[in-house]
Parts: structure tokens; C-alpha cells; sequence
């Protein structure tokens, strides 16, 4: 019998307004895609080759594109797809503390490189408490008072990482509490390299799935919650996003290191999904005037974008020109130290979006972390 994975997805249909469900069934063979739909009960595309779509794409929860469609993964199609999809793919809580958000292009690079999926992530600012909600379990402990004290003294950035046993895979990563052990212990740890003591140690990570669960579900409430706040300050702003492509390619933590290295302020991070509807309405002002346009749409749709807010005087315009012109070969010859340059594919996989006017960047400061983070 050939392989074959199968999946229960949602479609939203912009022009009926209504959620669609389809089977999704994946022949990883000749990356080779077929899909049916559940209410009409018939098939709705035969089998037909897709190679943009690969297997470390399926995992529940995601979204993926296929054909112009994005679908939402919701569950396994059968006991054979859960058996060798599921089965050790696991979902952990990675918390970057105060003193390495500076840092967090640098833990980025460790994750991708360990093969860990950041499938959530926001940047907020906790209340004491917050902190104290977050390590309640540590409530009697000797340090609790300056562990609390020090989560809530400024931007942490929770991130959800997806993979092959998450849990220990992270924790691994991370390596022991105390910072100082780990320089001993486990010296190439981001703990070892990043971290100064026990409690400002880079990051927080579950000990066990429940604690996973119950830790995600606090940042990243499954029920219709909001939980902690954006960091966003909606004032001389600009927006930046580093698109999908980038995104899946593993090049987020790069970018963000260029950027800080070139002294841009990140005053707020969040990872979207973004739908079709609200790409179009984002990229609306390119509409007929850009022929790329369509293609844009695809691509913002296409998976998981991060979202900065980028802060300071005259933010818009130097941040515009560090990106570079918007086709990356030009950029190549004339800034080949911009974003663009450095890791853009094409006019439309070109690293990263960038308000080109100064007077629009607060609008689309707001049109994500107000409007779609709402």
C-alpha cells in the first residue's frame, strides 16, 4: 500500500462567507495532493501533483496553501496519520525573560537549527500579577519573590515551539537553571552562552506537557481569550513584516539580528496567520498599481508571518531604506547590506514588507496588533 496522510480541514470561502470542510489527503510519493469535500460528499480535487506543500507542513493546527486555498489542519483523517504524524510531535512553551530579548534573533537561530517549529509567538510585558499567576507552582520557593520580580520587569516573548518531543528537546536547548552550571555542564546551551545566574537565565521552560498545556494556555488562550497584551506603542512607528516564505525558511531569527544590529527598536513582535481576506485588504493600496498584487495576496496568506513594530524618530523612512528596493537583485547592487539584499528571493518572496509612507505606518502598526490581534 502507497503512503498516505489524511487530514480534516477548514476552508473559509470569502465570497459565501462560510467555513468549508474538506479531507485532505497527502501521497508524500510525488508530493502529490487529493481533496474531498465532507458536506457534498464528493471529490473536490482529484489528485493532482503539488510539491509546495511537504510533509514537515502537516502537523495539526497549521495552516497550509493549497491551490490559492489556505487550509486549517483540524484533525488527523485516520488512526494511520496520527500513528506517524502525531506521535512524538509535541507543543512546549519557550518564555524569553527580560534579559534576552535583545537576543531573541540568536535563541531563534538555536531553535530552527534544532529543528523546532515556532508556530506562536508575541512579544508582552507581564504585571507582577501575572508573573505571579505564571510561577504560582513556585510560590513557596526561596527565589520566588525575585523570579516574579524580574518576569515582570520588562518585554518577555512567549513563543510556542512544535516538534519531535518539544518538551525535553527545548529544555535540552535551553540547558540547566543555573546559568553558571551550564557553562560547566552543558557549555553549547543558550543558557551557557546568554545567561548570567539562575534567574536571569534567557528563558522558562515547561518541565512536562501538562505544564506545557496549562503554561501555552496562558499566553495563548485556545477559548475565544485574549491573554497578555501586545507590546505595541502606536507611536512614531513603522511596520515590518517578515513574510512567509522567510518565515519557513528559517531566516526569522537572522533578520531579526540584522535589524537590531543596525539599531532599529523592535517595540513589538507577533506571529499572524493571515487570511486571504485580510491580505487583500492590507495590500489593498497596491491593488492595480502593482502587477505583482495577486501575487503578494498568495504569498502573505501563504503561512505564519512575524509582525514587528519598529520604533523611534523618523522610523518609517530610515526603516524603509535599511529594507532595500522591493526586487532584492536591484537591492543586491545598490544595498546589498539591506534586508531585501541579504534575503530576498524575488519582487514577491522579498524577506519583508516595510510601510513605504511615513504617514501610513501607524495604520499598519494598528492594522495588526490592534484590528487583527483584537
Amino acid at each position: 500500500m502507497e503512503d498516505r496522510y489524511a487530514f480534516l480541514t477548514e476552508w473559509l470561502d470569502p465570497t459565501a462567507a462560510l467555513l468549508r470542510r474538506y479531507q485532505l489527503f497527502f501521497y508524500p510519493k510525488d508530493s502529490s495532493v487529493e481533496m474531498y469535500d465532507v458536506k457534498n460528499q464528493r471529490v473536490f480535487l482529484r489528485r493532482t501533483r503539488y510539491e509546495q506543500l511537504q510533509p514537515e507542513d502537516l502537523f495539526l493546527g497549521n495552516r497550509v496553501t493549497v491551490f490559492s486555498r489556505q487550509l486549517h489542519l483540524l484533525e488527523y483523517g485516520d488512526q494511520y496519520t496520527a500513528k506517524h504524524l502525531g506521535s512524538r510531535k509535541e507543543r512546549t512553551l519557550a518564555l524569553i525573560k527580560p534579559d534576552a530579548v535583545s537576543r531573541l534573533g540568536d535563541v531563534l537561530e538555536q531553535i530552527s537549527s534544532s529543528n523546532l517549529l515556532v508556530t506562536k509567538a508575541k512579544m508582552t510585558t507581564l504585571s507582577w500579577t501575572q508573573a505571579e499567576d505564571f510561577y504560582v507552582e513556585h510560590h513557596s520557593k526561596p527565589f520566588y519573590n525575585s523570579l516574579v520580580q524580574f518576569l515582570s520587569s520588562g518585554p518577555v516573548v512567549a513563543l510556542e515551539l512544535m516538534g519531535d518531543e518539544a518538551v525535553s528537546g527545548w529544555r535540552r536547548l535551553l540547558g540547566p537553571v543555573d546559568s553558571s552550571t551550564a557553562r560547566k555542564e552543558a557549555p553549547q546551551s543558550i543558557r551557557a552562552q546568554l545567561g548570567t545566574d539562575s534567574v536571569k537565565n534567557v528563558g522558562h521552560s515547561s518541565d512536562s506537557l501538562a505544564a506545557a498545556a496549562r503554561e501555552l494556555e496562558f499566553f495563548f488562550p485556545s477559548a475565544g481569550g485574549h491573554g497578555p497584551s501586545n507590546t505595541a506603542v502606536f507611536s512614531n512607528c513603522t511596520c515590518c513584516i517578515i513574510k512567509p516564505h522567510a518565515v519557513a525558511q528559517g531566516l526569522t531569527g537572522k533578520i531579526l539580528n540584522s535589524i537590531s544590529g543596525a539599531g532599529f527598536q523592535m517595540s513589538a513582535l507577533q506571529m499572524f496567520n493571515v487570511d486571504r481576506a485580510n491580505a487583500e485588504e492590507f495590500y489593498e493600496v497596491y491593488k492595480g498599481v502593482v502587477p505583482e498584487y495577486p501575487d503578494m495576496v498568495a504569498e502573505l496568506c501563504s503561512g505564519p508571518c512575524m509582525v514587528l513594530e519598529i520604533h523611534g524618530a523618523d522610523a518609517a523612512q530610515a526603516f524603509r531604506a535599511f529594507c532595500g528596493p522591493a526586487d532584492p537583485e536591484i537591492s543586491r547592487h545598490l544595498r546589498p547590506s539591506s534586508l531585501r539584499a541579504l534575503y530576498g528571493r524575488d519582487m514577491v518572496k522579498n524577506a519583508v514588507h516595510c510601510t513605504d509612507l511615513p504617514e501610513d505606518g501607524l495604520l499598519e502598526v494598528q492594522y495588526f496588533f490592534r484590528l487583527l490581534d483584537g
